[in-house]
């Protein structure tokens, strides 16, 4: 593998991602480790001991990631009314009970003690960062108790992926609820004179990760949202670019299974990352049905279409595991 300069560039933007205030980051999972799996877990604020009298509560769900990352997804009470805080976050290891990230360029610290968990702001003066993922005048600052079990399903928030980006002083907020059993993707930008508010119906896709980056190097960002289809692996690219700062389109993918230059041996569980100004993508290569140890890599430019821009092949090379 180390004989492939842009997959081992590929594995460590997957592998060290963590970002300033400009990115948030691949999401990536892995078998939990020993150093951590006893975090893992759903936390709760003190209204959950009184949610059935009818008081809000917001939860805290940690999820083990590989390269001492955990996952943090922070989810209210919405049975009664909308809810108060979401946030998906990657945070990173400091010590074996302190994990960290940044948000808006702030370091945001998660403090494990006796089945309980503490977030903060590393400086006070920057509790501001930690309201912007709440409503009505809430915070996701606080400390939250450790339960046994699954949190109130018919009660918690049911956003499936929550995600709030931004570069060159434009935000993205990508969001994935299920509506009558179709997840529906939203984006909407802030940051811009004419503001971008759409809706997509992905069916039977999830989201994966998301990520931003000035891809065809012309001071405006991309967004890019990856899914995958939860019966096939299939992966697909959902992009967005940004027009002269100005206003949003969205970016033409064409479906790795239509494209006969790669396609042939291809059946989903796909990897995709942004590497610099490129979308990098692989995936193993099948054979009579069978997963074989033969991968393939293809890298793609962002390029101006006749309609809209899209993702256009730049080079595609194959290597073994």
């Amino acid at each position: 593998m180390k004989k492939y300069i842009t997959l081992g560039l590929f594995v460590l933007m997957l592998a060290v991602s963590c970002k300033t205030d400009s990115k948030k980051e691949v999401e990536t999972e892995a078998e939990p480790t020993t150093a951590s799996s006893d975090l893992t877990g759903n936390y709760v604020s003190d209204g959950y001991a009184q949610k059935d009298e009818g008081y809000d509560w917001v939860g805290v769900t940690v999820y083990q990631l590989e390269n001492d990352q955990l996952e943090i997804k922070v989810r209210s009470r919405a049975d009664k009314k909308r809810p108060t805080c979401t946030l998906d976050v990657e945070v990173y290891k400091e010590t074996d009970v302190l994990y960290y990230t940044q948000i808006d360029g702030k370091k945001v610290l998660f403090q494990f003690a006796d089945n309980a968990l503490s977030i903060t702001t590393e400086n006070e003066a920057d509790s501001s960062a930690l309201y912007f993922y709440c409503s009505g005048g809430a915070t996701v600052a606080g400390n939250y108790s450790k339960i046994d079990g699954g949190l109130d399903q018919d009660q918690i928030d049911q956003t499936q992926f929550s995600k709030v980006l931004s570069l060159q002083d434009v935000g993205f907020n990508v969001s994935v609820f299920a509506q009558d059993g179709v997840n529906q993707l939203t984006v909407f930008t802030f940051g811009l004179p004419t503001e971008f508010n759409e809706t997509f119906d992905i069916k039977d896709q999830v989201v994966t990760h998301a990520e931003v980056e000035d891809l065809n190097s012309d001071g405006s960002p991309e967004l890019v949202v990856f899914t995958q289809h939860t019966e096939n692996q299939k992966g697909m690219v959902h992009a967005f670019s940004v027009n002269n700062m100005q206003s949003m389109s969205m970016v033409y993918f064409q479906p790795t299974e239509e494209n006969e230059a790669i396609n042939k041996g291809y059946a989903g569980h796909d990897e995709f990352a942004l590497v610099e100004t490129k979308l990098v993508q692989r995936f193993p290569i099948f054979e009579n049905g069978e997963k074989t140890a033969r991968r393939k890599q293809i890298s793609y430019n962002l390029v101006e279409g006749e309609a809209m821009r899209q993702f256009v092949l730049s080079t595609v090379s194959e290597f073994e595991n």
